[in-house]
């Protein structure tokens, strides 16, 4: 039986999981004849467990992430047409994060887009790295507005400094020349230093459309695709209609 005094110890050394656990442990190791050494390995090892998995689910909360996505669960089988090989070396190999590469998924809306750059950055915050998902449009908003009360470097500096950062269905708004400026400079603060996956109903060519700057936009897809791999998908179709698995 715990002491109190053991318990306040165990509470200063941010151990209060080993009071929930210690009469069942105490127990098996009696019914087992666990040595005192593996029990101590054992408790050690349930405690670096909880607290790596407490760190991922900080870290996915921090991320922002709609619906946890995992490429175990998506269904491929469901796009005949999309490459599922060439997509499994690219998420087995890891280079989007170990070589900082950029990553861009173009396709129909509803294709499934987001479920796999959001099983990309669910990889990532596995293995311990940080990650961010945004809208483009509430990152077009975020820009517009810093760029009024004049907090560009605050509002940049979370999307700068993380390790994988998803811009998710770039194309349906509309930016000003100040956004495309900011925009550019994020991707510049980024490149080669950490990797950026976006998703999008349209080809590069058509980023004009709603970049509204010829010069910039050039200068961005350069820059975003200088290191990067696309996943063409407008051939699959929409997975909306049907309850996906995951």
């Amino acid at each position: 039986m715990l002491s109190n005094e053991l318990k306040e110890k165990l509470r200063a050394l941010r151990l209060s999981s080993w009071i929930e656990t210690w009469e069942q442990n105490m127990r098996m190791a009696a019914e087992n004849n666990i040595s005192l050494e593996s029990l101590m390995v054992m408790m050690i090892d349930q405690e670096v467990a909880r607290k790596q998995d407490n760190a991922l689910r900080r870290r996915i909360a921090k991320a922002k992430i709609e619906d946890e996505w995992r490429i175990e669960t998506y269904p491929f089988n469901r796009q005949p047409k999309l490459d599922r090989r060439k997509i499994m070396v690219a998420y087995d190999s890891m280079d989007y994060i170990h070589t900082q590469r950029n990553i861009v998924w173009m396709g129909p809306t509803g294709c499934g887009k987001t479920g796999l750059a959001t099983a990309f950055l669910m990889q990532a915050l596995d293995r311990g790295f940080s990650g961010q998902m945004v809208g483009f449009a509430q990152l077009i908003n975020e820009l517009f507005q810093s760029a009024a009360d004049h907090t560009e470097r605050k509002t940049l500096r979370p999307y700068i400094r993380c390790d994988c950062l998803v811009i998710d269905e770039l194309g349906y708004t509309e930016v000003e020349s100040a956004q495309v400026g900011l925009l550019f400079e994020l991707l510049q603060r980024r490149h080669r230093k950490a990797c950026t996956l976006i998703t999008t109903n349209l080809g590069f060519k058509e980023w004009g459309s709603f970049l509204k700057n010829d010069h910039l936009t050039a200068a961005l897809v350069d820059r975003l695709t200088e290191n990067c791999d696309v996943f063409n998908m407008s051939g699959c179709k929409s997975l909306r209609r049907s309850p996906r698995n995951v």
